[in-house]
């Protein structure tokens, strides 16, 4: 068995990749390879950079993590050229084969075309089929590729007009990083449910899903890419233009939950800080007593450190990972797979033993991870065990870029909050609530118009979706292979 290098990964929801762009610098494949670095958190199944020197585009694609596919000389060697744009991926339901891998390349009749996505396209099977009537042969299953056909086939003279008429016939969240003869383009949807900022190193422009990918480069942040916005950048300078009707904006709200690293700045909030402030709205809303707090490393921590602080209850590393095992080949019984486990997260048994402690996560899904930590800790002796969710509980699918079990599967969307505290074997359980974690942004929730794509937890979609049947909205995209 290839054990994830988190073995808890699969009870994650799992933002489906991270994308970067370049314009304007000697080797700026290299630049990418560090973003994607910086970005790796977003996307661990596959990475891609194309490039282009002027005349000719160039790429490299390829399995696994950015470190081992992108810090050989002969592979950065080849991906010559002042612009560059790379991609890490998750894959959803489809194949996580190389033809998926972005960023996907095609020679268009006005131009070559390479286009990394971050989000999902929630009516591509629709556009699909509609472009396999009128002769589209896809090479991918990527509900990106429908973009692609969609430039392709416009009407419209300029790369950048028939890039706004594909954009105007999809629905669903986006936010992309387009490398063509003529510039480099980033766009993001009109809701801005994804996200992508812009920064600058010397001469050179750059585009990122997160602040953190422009910080390990030494790069500046100048702003957040708005919602509905498309930059051009070339040698003519930077324009931006609005195509779009003007929607109030909607973006992930679990971005500040687990998606973006703590390091990262979103929408102009330290998301450390954000982490910290729903620990200490979660404490107030279910508080407990106990001995300790312990994070469910390392996503739980800046909650736990929040709550910590708020209820006076000290903070402790009632649960060590260790940070030197990479991936983990071992035979595929249960017994040895158990054993597998601690080779990553183990309990401090000496701190736990016969104190009651109160355990942070970010969010449970399947559940699998709560049951495992839960008799982690129990293990280890604790007297009790308290559960506290940095999130309201999963409910519903995510249709908009994010790896999501069907509704079926998310814990929360078949049992209450006590048929879930019974089922992981806690001593209690609470999750945060909806308001709270609005009151953590240091925001209201607006019933009427909500500010955030909140749907995971309401239910409330911001968009259509066209490839999902009205009667299971927890049915996955069954085609798509997004990213």
């Amino acid at each position: 068995m290839d054990m994830l290098t988190n073995p808890f990964d699969d009870d994650k929801l799992r933002e489906e990749c991270g994308v970067f762009g370049i314009w304007g610098a000697d080797n700026a494949a290299s630049f990418v390879a560090l973003g994607l670095h910086a970005l790796q958190h977003r996307g661990q199944e596959a990475a891609g950079i194309t490039s282009f020197d002027g005349k000719h585009f160039h790429s490299h694609r390829a399995m696994g993590h950015v470190a081992g596919n992108f810090d050989r000389d002969e592979t950065m060697g080849k991906l010559a050229g002042h612009s560059a744009i790379g991609h890490v991926r998750y894959s959803t339901t489809g194949e996580s084969g190389l033809r998926n891998i972005q960023p996907l390349f095609a020679e268009l009749a006005e131009s070559g075309f390479a286009v990394a996505h971050n989000g999902n396209i929630s009516n591509a099977m629709k556009l699909r089929r509609t472009l396999n009537r009128r002769g589209s042969i896809f090479q991918s299953t990527s509900d990106t590729e429908v973009i692609i056909h969609l430039v392709a086939t416009s009407g419209f003279s300029t790369t950048l007009d028939r890039l706004t008429d594909a954009l105007k016939q999809v629905e669903g969240a986006y936010s992309l990083v387009v490398l063509t003869d003529d510039g480099l383009i980033a766009c993001r949807d009109p809701l801005g449910i994804r996200p992508l900022v812009m920064g600058k190193l010397g001469e050179a422009t750059i585009f990122a899903s997160e602040t953190v990918a422009l910080d390990v480069i030494g790069a500046s942040f100048l702003r957040d890419v708005d919602p509905g916005e498309l930059i051009l950048v070339n040698d003519g300078g930077i324009r931006s233009f609005r195509p779009f009707e003007k929607l109030a904006p909607r973006p992930c709200i679990f971005e500040h939950v687990y998606f973006s690293r703590p390091d990262s700045i979103a929408e102009g909030k330290s998301v450390y800080e954000v982490r910290k402030n729903i620990g200490a709205e979660l404490s107030r809303e279910a508080p407990v007593e106990a001995d300790y707090v312990v994070p469910v490393p390392d996503s739980g921590v800046p909650a736990a450190i929040g709550f910590s602080q708020a209820s006076g209850i000290p903070f402790e590393l009632g649960i060590i990972r260790s940070h030197y095992v990479g991936r983990t080949f071992i035979q595929p019984s249960q017994e040895v797979r158990h054993l597998g486990v601690k080779l990553k997260h183990n309990a401090n048994s000496a701190l736990v033993d016969g104190k009651s402690i109160v355990l942070i996560d970010d969010s449970i899904v399947r559940g699998t991870t709560s049951v495992k930590i839960v008799q982690m800790m129990r293990d280890a002796g604790a007297r009790e065990v308290h559960m506290r969710i940095a999130s309201p509980p999963t409910r519903h699918s995510c249709f908009y870029g994010v790896d999501t079990p069907e509704r079926a599967k998310l814990l929360a969307a078949q049992m209450n909050v006590e048929q879930m505290r019974d089922y992981i074997n806690a001593d209690s359980l609470a999750f945060i609530s909806i308001e709270g974690l609005y009151r953590a942004l240091g925001e209201d929730r607006d019933d009427a118009q909500p500010q955030r794509c909140d749907a995971c937890f309401t239910g409330d979609y911001p968009t259509s979706l066209t490839d999902v049947t009205e009667k299971d909205r927890g049915t996955p995209l069954s085609l798509v292979a997004s990213r």
